[in-house]
């Protein structure tokens, strides 16, 4: 068995890239560069690139289980759906595809994918996790170091922020199961959080104010497009609109929900240092 992980190098990716390495499960990193931090092995791949579908089982004829970190356009399924026929030509017989909490079947971006998974009869699972814990080191980082503030148009909503450990323990255990779960899991953490709240949490714990500034879509889609599509930019603050309607509180208490144990607090004391200006 060797597990491929597509987005191998990203925050989800990486944290299940240790897991698996470490319940010496043999596992395979593609990425856009074809490179991956040691110890492990990785595979040039691009979803925008449908020459590179073939290489990671050029590298390695084992894979029988794929990790789907969708691309960030607003038609995954245009790339995915020739990948997944490609893997499973190969012998690929179990997905674990990431959406997003407020990805149902019939979403207009992810649901065309999960409904293949099913119609085609391969294991599959689905994992629906809100917004990450770990954001605020990564997408806010520099402008929380720099600039001592982060921007949104999330109002006074709440979200049950989610860590990336824990979103990567599901995906390795719908991996390693002796059966396919068959099914979506939406994963969140275990206290709701405001950018208010969390803002002040941030100034407790670094010493000096930080500010959660409200700004308009009009304005966060202009800011966005800086370093991501006009499609991408677009799809990101119709996420934060859904968290100002409260959309993200309503999912703690949810059915699918499963609750992670990472807290926000926990990672901000551990984490502190990256938010100091060098």
């Amino acid at each position: 068995m060797t597990v491929l992980l597509t987005g191998g190098t990203g925050q989800t990716g990486l944290a299940l890239a240790r897991l698996l390495h470490a319940a010496n499960h043999s596992l395979l990193i593609a990425s856009r560069r074809g490179v991956a931090p040691e110890p492990y092995k990785a595979v040039k791949f691009e979803w925008a690139d449908h020459s590179t579908f073939e290489n990671p089982f050029k590298a390695d004829t084992h894979i029988d289980r794929a990790y789907l970190v969708p691309p960030s356009d607003a038609n995954p399924y245009e790339h995915m759906k020739p990948f997944i026929d490609v893997a499973v030509s190969k012998g690929v017989k179990r997905f674990v595809y990431v959406t997003a909490s407020q990805a149902e079947k019939d979403s207009p971006i992810y649901g065309k994918v999960q409904q293949y998974l099913v119609d085609i009869g391969v294991g599959y699972t689905i994992l629906r996790p809100t917004w990450f814990i770990e954001n605020f080191g990564a997408f806010y980082l520099h402008s929380i170091r720099e600039h001592n503030e982060f921007t949104s148009v999330t109002g006074k909503g709440r979200i049950p922020l989610v860590g990336v450990e824990d979103i990567a323990k599901a995906a390795f255990d719908a991996l390693v199961a002796q059966k396919s779960p068959n099914t979506d899991y939406i994963h969140i953490g275990p206290e709701l959080w405001s950018y208010d709240e969390a803002a002040d949490l941030l100034t407790e714990v670094l010493g000096r104010k930080i500010t959660h500034r409200q700004i308009t879509n009009e304005e966060q889609i202009a800011q966005f497009k800086f370093g991501m599509s006009e499609e991408h930019a677009i799809m990101l603050n119709g996420g934060e609109q859904l968290i100002a309607a409260g959309l993200e509180e309503a999912l703690l208490g949810h059915s699918k929900a499963i609750v992670g144990k990472a807290k926000l607090r926990d990672y901000v004391q551990a984490n502190k240092r990256v938010w100091i200006k060098a």
